[in-house]
């Protein structure tokens, strides 16, 4: 069976994009049913850089009983400074994995768990992506004012703004 390149492009792009930004917006369903967004550090490596996303989050918090109560997340990723911007769903899961906790493990996380990567509290949450869009702006900010400005005189959207794009895993 040959394998699907552009399912492995589109991997590869949803990496390339992500890779510098470490820092996400987690969106878990609460209880109530509302939607709560939270900071989060994603812990993949570049060897990591599969199908699924890795953060390290408290037991005891809401996020870890949001996503035992509903599975299905969101992790938003922008980088305003290069009009970069990622929106992933997925499947969020606790993976009970010593070895996986240890080995995506860094000294900044000692700041919010100080015993380490062997602490009970430590749950390690696996987001299985299912989809992805992205939006990457390749024109600088004067070029893209320039097309929104026209396209408010002419009432025809602006074009050429970047690539936008999706990328479905599952």
């Amino acid at each position: 069976m040959k394998p699907d390149s552009s399912h492995d492009a589109g991997r590869d792009k949803l990496w390339e994009l992500i890779k510098e930004m470490r820092f996400a917006m987690f969106t878990t369903r609460h209880e109530n049913g509302h939607l709560h967004s939270r900071p989060m550090t994603t812990q993949n490596g570049k060897v990591d850089e599969g199908d699924a996303l890795w953060f390290f989050m408290s037991r005891s918090s809401e996020p870890v009983a949001d996503i035992q109560a509903s599975d299905q997340v969101n992790v938003a990723y922008a980088d305003p400074g290069k009009d970069t911007y990622v929106s992933v769903s997925g499947t969020a899961a606790l993976v009970d994995d010593p070895a996986q906790k240890r080995r995506l493990w860094s000294r900044i996380n000692d700041a919010w768990f100080p015993g380490g990567p062997d602490d009970p509290d430590v749950a390690l949450v696996q987001v299985r992506i299912t989809h992805a869009h992205y939006w990457d702006v390749d024109t600088n900010k004067v070029v893209q004012l320039i097309k929104m400005l026209t396209a408010s005189v002419t009432d025809r959207p602006p074009h050429d703004m970047g690539e936008s794009g999706e990328v479905r895993m599952h």
